[in-house]
């Protein structure tokens, strides 16, 4: 099995098509700490290919302003979770093309990918938060500023 960077599912080569059997598989999922990724029943753990996060998050909502901002995410699995200091943001950047690559912690080990369009969403959330040592641009939720690492704002050349 695999899931694919565009969080499509695949078993044996072809696109898994039914949505209920994603999620299905997607409650099973791990990330042990040896970093590689199973399907965990009560009989069997098989291992998985996961090219980039097993996850993706495909529907953002914020309410509230600054810190007390929460915003929302649903994953194309189902899950919903609140970005805060227990589903923290990750900032990265892409190495194809040097764009940002924002992932949220869903559960355990387990990320989502922002899908392109959240992005957008979440760039217009962005601001600027100085605490002591300068400001740093990030977002809100939860009550916790995520800032975006320095790596994340510089021009590539």
């Amino acid at each position: 099995m695999r899931i694919a960077s565009d969080g499509s599912w695949h078993y044996l080569g072809s696109p898994i098509g039914r949505a209920p059997l994603v999620r299905l598989f997607g409650s099973i999922l791990r990330k042990d700490e040896d970093g590689r990724y199973y399907l965990v029943t009560p009989v069997e753990k098989v291992g998985i290919t996961v090219e980039d996060a097993p996850f993706l998050a495909v529907e953002l909502h914020a309410q509230g302003k600054r810190d007390t901002q929460l915003i929302t995410f649903r994953t194309n699995v189902g899950d919903v979770v609140v970005a805060d200091a227990d589903h923290p943001f990750r900032f990265a950047t892409d190495p194809d093309n040097a764009g940002l690559k924002p992932y949220v912690l869903v559960r355990g080990r387990l990320e989502a990918l922002l899908a392109r369009p959240l992005l957008y969403q979440l760039a217009d959330l962005f601001e600027e938060h100085d605490r002591g040592e300068g400001p740093e641009t990030g977002v809100w939720s939860g009550g916790r500023f995520f800032a975006l690492p320095p790596e994340c704002l510089s021009p590539k050349t």
